[in-house]
């Protein structure tokens, strides 16, 4: 069903990706790790990852993290419309949703480990939100990698949250290294496959391109010992 929302605002967090704050017309009823589909036309129905979290105002505050490059019409043509309806202040920009299947299992009470590559972090924001507000304490490890250290834009953030809160470990990786980053480097794969022995008591949540995915499927369960029944990712449906 259609749901119509006020564009609350359109905020740049590096030079390619930005925040997108909706207040839907009705609440909208969602868990940890789901998208929405942002309508552009009745046959045109986009999906990007909810970064709020479930508790945030009870569902009538949607955050959304959009990378929106010029290369990339897909997703830039939604950061415009987005402009557009707060350009209008009104209730111009439509959603659908949720959707998806690959949301916390928060009743598993099992070690988690998230991990996003880029704009995927939007996915794992919501799922590490919620778990903080509503006291989860299960050990939570984060890894988030991205090209280069601006494409880490949460990046103290997490390093504050991770400082509060002793079940959290936060690893950020960049790719691109250069004199000014002084943390990991390489892929967030390689950092997670150097960091465990063995996943196998693990729930694990991965958000990032689809070969992305399908690698860490592939490597975690046959060389760290983690159960396919036990990984979760919109890709997975796909691959």
């Amino acid at each position: 069903m259609p749901i119509h929302c006020e564009v609350m605002s359109v905020t740049a967090l590096t030079t390619n990706t930005y925040r997108i704050l909706l207040k839907p017309e009705q609440a909208v009823t969602y868990k940890a790790g789901q998208y929405l589909l942002a309508v552009m036309g009745e046959k045109d129905k986009r999906p990007f990852s909810i970064a709020s979290s479930p508790c945030r105002q009870n569902g009538h505050e949607l955050e959304l993290h959009i990378g929106a490059a010029e290369e990339n019409p897909y997703a830039l043509e939604v950061v415009n419309a987005a402009k557009e309806a707060l350009e209008k202040g009104d209730a111009s920009f439509v959603i659908e949703g949720p959707e998806g299947d690959a949301w916390l299992r928060e009743d598993r009470q099992r070690p988690l480990l998230l991990i996003a590559g880029g704009t995927g972090f939007s996915y794992v924001r919501s799922m590490l939100d919620h778990c903080l507000s509503q006291k989860i304490n299960v050990p939570i490890f984060l890894y988030w990698g991205g090209r280069g250290q601006e494409q880490l834009y949460a990046n103290e953030e997490l390093e504050a949250l991770a400082l509060k809160h002793s079940n959290v470990t936060y690893v950020p990786v960049v790719q691109d290294n250069n004199d000014s980053w002084q943390g990991r480097t390489g892929t967030v794969l390689d950092a997670v496959m150097a960091d465990f022995v063995s996943l196998s008591t693990y729930d694990i949540y991965i958000a990032g391109r689809f070969e992305m995915a399908g690698a860490a499927r592939e490597m975690f369960t046959s060389e760290r010992g983690a159960s396919r029944t036990s990984m979760f990712a919109d890709a997975y449906a796909f691959l």
